[in-house]
C-alpha cells in the first residue's frame, strides 16, 4: 500500500523530539519562524471566513488540522487563538511531547500518531496546515491527495516549503546545516524540495486554485523573519479546495 511515510525522516525528528520546546535548541528556527506563519496563516483565515472580531479567540469555531504537528509550536499559538485543532504525526514520540506539552499549557487538543492518508474523520477540517513537511515525505501526490479528502468545500490549505533552487542550496543546506548549524546536518534532502511552479501544479491537478503565494525572508539585521516576493529559498502557498 502506498504511503507518504518516510521511516529516515521520522526516526531523524524522534531523535530531536525532546528538545521541541527548547527555544535555544535544535529547533529555535522554527521559534523564530512562527511569528511570521501565524500572521500570514490568520491574515488569510480572517480573508475567506470574514472574520471582523478581533477579539483574542477570533478563531472560535474555525476547526484547523496540523499535519506533521510535530511537538506542537503551531497547533499550540492556533489553539490559544480559539481554533479547534487537531494535529497528526508519523512520529509517536512527537505526539507524546505534543500531548504532554499542551496539558502543561492548559490546552486542549487532539493529537494523534497517523500520517493523512490512514487518518479518518467524520467531520472535515476548515483549515489544513502543512508546514516544512511536503519536504520529508515520500509520496508527495498521494499526500496532497489525502489533504484534498480531509479539507471541507472552500477551506484553506496552507503549504510552506523549499524551493529547489541554488540559493536554498547555499542557504537551506549550507548556511544553516554547517555555517550557523541553525540545523542539525541532514535535516534536509534538497533533491527533495519542491519548486513554487511544481507544487502549484500538483495542488492546481487535485482541484486547488491558489489564492496567495508568498516569500518568507530572513533578516539577519533584526534576526526575524518577514513575508516578501522572494521564493528562492522559503515560500508558502495558500490554497482553497474547490
Amino acid at each position: 500500500m502506498s504511503t507518504t511515510i518516510n521511516k529516515e525522516e521520522i526516526q531523524k525528528f524522534s531523535k530531536l523530539a525532546d528538545e521541541w520546546w527548547d527555544v535555544n535548541g535544535k529547533f529555535k528556527p522554527l521559534h523564530m519562524f512562527n511569528p511570521v506563519r501565524i500572521e500570514y496563516i490568520t491574515e488569510n483565515i480572517k480573508k475567506q471566513f470574514n472574520i471582523k472580531k478581533e477579539k483574542s479567540n477570533f478563531l472560535d469555531g474555525i476547526r484547523i488540522l496540523d499535519i506533521g504537528c510535530g511537538g506542537g509550536l503551531i497547533s499550540e499559538p492556533m489553539a490559544r487563538l480559539g481554533a479547534t485543532v487537531t494535529g497528526i504525526d508519523a512520529s509517536e514520540k512527537n505526539i507524546n511531547i505534543a500531548n504532554l506539552h499542551s496539558k502543561k499549557s492548559g490546552l486542549k487538543i487532539n493529537y494523534f500518531n497517523t500520517s493523512p492518508e490512514n487518518f479518518e474523520v467524520t467531520d472535515n477540517f476548515d483549515v489544513i496546515l502543512n508546514l516544512e513537511i511536503v519536504e520529508h515525505v515520500d509520496d508527495v501526490n498521494l499526500y496532497v491527495k489525502s489533504c484534498y479528502k480531509l479539507l471541507k468545500k472552500n477551506g484553506l490549505m496552507f503549504t510552506a516549503t523549499l524551493n529547489r533552487s541554488f540559493t536554498s542550496y547555499v542557504k537551506a543546506i549550507i548556511g544553516a546545516e554547517y555555517i550557523l548549524r541553525w540545523l542539525p546536518i541532514g535535516t534536509h534532502d534538497w533533491n527533495k524540495f519542491i519548486k513554487p511552479e511544481e507544487l502549484e501544479k500538483l495542488l492546481n491537478q487535485e482541484k486547488f486554485s491558489t489564492i496567495d503565494l508568498k516569500g518568507l525572508s530572513f533578516n539577519p539585521f533584526t534576526n526575524k523573519w518577514k513575508k516578501s516576493n522572494d521564493l528562492s529559498v522559503n515560500y508558502i502557498i495558500c490554497s482553497l479546495k474547490n
